[in-house]
């Protein structure tokens, strides 16, 4: 059994692995709504009795606002749906393992990325 290749993580690890990635979600989706929110509060911020120009300055600048709010809730929905695609990895006991080589991931990369569909290697053949 010790010198078994291991081909997949065992059911308390994915548990683990599981845990981790629905902490992500949700912190996640807690950031996706902070960032909707602010981009929905940027049309009124307070500034309608305030001088002409400042107005103007402002408007350019809402503009700026929005489009980098609208790049990061683009990339949050991502993050968001990759990381339910690893649950159902997790689900299908595939999870953790690399799609190129098909070697286990290591465990610190998926802890740090716990949506890593690569290994390290697979990613430096890149």
């Amino acid at each position: 059994m010790e010198n078994e290749i291991k081909v997949r993580y065992n059911d308390s690890e994915l548990e683990e692995f599981k845990q981790l990635i629905l902490d992500k979600i949700e912190n996640a989706t807690k950031q996706l709504h902070l960032i909707e929110s602010a981009f929905r509060n940027d049309s009124d911020n307070g500034t309608d009795d305030t001088a002409p120009t400042f107005k103007a300055f402002d408007e350019g600048s809402q503009v700026m606002s929005k489009e980098t709010s609208s790049q990061l809730a683009i990339r949050q929905q991502k993050f968001i749906r990759d990381l339910n695609n690893a649950l159902i990895r997790i689900e299908n006991k595939t999870y953790g393992i690399c799609r190129v080589t098909k070697k286990l991931i290591n465990k610190e990369r998926l802890k740090l990325v716990p949506h890593a569909t690569l290994s390290i290697e697979a990613k430096n053949m890149q």
